[in-house]
């Protein structure tokens, strides 16, 4: 099939979001369908407020919509909220094309921790943006479960997986820091909690592998804590296995694909029992998730990679992949019912 993916995150953004979708991409085309990708680096792009790493798509829907007909596609999954899924959402819904969504951050908490912006607003808009859709592919049983009560429609299970064969235990790795070693991999902004993590009192040494806004803040507090800055690849790969644990702080992941990682390098997760850690550490040899981080972290260090290993192998990013396409072929082309969309869009749609 020819299938457009509309994302407002994408390269040079390191997260896994973006990750996850190279993976998509990579897989399906190996397969022999035809993926486009329509995302920022097509644009001119404009930082995004507080978080200039990020760059926003300067355009227009008419152009958007320019580019999806020359497209022809067959489906168009929309990946992000933002600017690039506003324009392709409407290009959709106008059209009466069946089209679907991902839900990948939790927007609303996201953008609350950032602006004076009530957390009840984000929810409407999410259930603006993807109850138009014929179905909002979700990662994980809690966050679906949480997104149903919150009025968000035609929610559809789509898991990550993991590179089992880069993230995987290296005894020959040492980082040449004072053990154990306790690590955080990820952006360093507000919304990770990350403050959770460096607060704590640990033994040996805390590692950051990241980079983000609030990096040299932090930077500046926790003198004791070594920041790594973004690393990739192998490097990324022997700084995980070079750990001992994996401390997540995050509170509003939807996921978090560097659980995987982890796992798969021999790491046992120390987490908050929060959407995403509790989805993932099933196995309690794993992990540890307690409300009290410090005792998680601790807890873990007693644990065996061999089970962490063995838990992450579960994951894979073919069966991510197939679980993707299946639900993309679910609704394949359907036309939307304009009585099925927000009764205020419904005149936008009329042919």
């Amino acid at each position: 099939m020819r299938l457009v993916i509309v994302t407002d995150a994408w390269q040079p953004q390191v997260n896994g979001v973006v990750r996850c979708l190279q993976k998509m991409v990579e897989i399906l085309t190996a397969g022999g369908d035809e993926v486009t990708v329509l995302a920022p680096h097509l644009f001119r792009t404009w930082p995004c407020p507080s978080y200039p790493e990020i760059r926003l798509a300067v355009t227009t829907p008419r152009r958007i919509a320019e580019l999806l007909d020359a497209a022809r596609a067959d489906h168009i999954h929309i990946a992000t909220e933002g600017p690039l899924g506003l324009m392709a959402r409407h290009y959709c819904v106008k059209g009466r094309l069946a089209f679907t969504t991902s839900y990948h951050t939790k927007f609303p908490e996201y953008l609350a921790a950032r602006l004076p912006v009530p957390i009840a607003w984000g929810y409407a808009y999410m259930r603006w943006f993807h109850n138009a859709g014929a179905g909002c592919m979700v990662a994980t049983p809690s966050l679906e479960a949480d997104l149903r009560a919150r009025g968000i429609n035609h929610l559809m299970r789509w898991s990550r997986g993991v590179d089992a064969e880069l993230f995987r235990p290296r005894p020959d790795c040492d980082l040449g820091l004072p053990r154990p070693l306790f690590l955080y991999v990820g952006r360093v902004s507000v919304e990770k909690n990350l403050e959770a993590f460096l607060s704590l009192d640990l033994p040996g040494t805390k590692v950051v592998v990241g980079d983000g806004p609030a990096r040299q803040d932090l930077e500046a507090r926790f003198g004791d804590v070594r920041f790594l800055g973004t690393l990739e690849g192998e490097a990324l790969a022997r700084a995980y296995a070079g750990c001992d644990v994996f401390v997540f702080p995050s509170l509003t992941d939807t996921f978090g694909n560097v659980l995987l990682e982890a796992l798969a390098s021999g790491l046992p997760v120390a987490a908050f029992p929060v959407t995403g850690p509790k989805d993932v550490i099933v196995d309690p040899g794993a992990g540890v998730l307690d409300e009290d981080l410090r005792r998680a972290a601790l807890g873990a260090l007693s644990l065996r990679g061999e089970d962490a290993r063995a838990l992450a192998l579960r994951f894979s990013w073919e069966a991510s992949a197939a679980a993707f396409r299946a639900n993309i072929v679910s609704v394949h082309c359907r036309p939307v019912a304009a009585e099925s969309l927000p009764e205020h869009e419904q005149s936008s749609i009329a042919l």
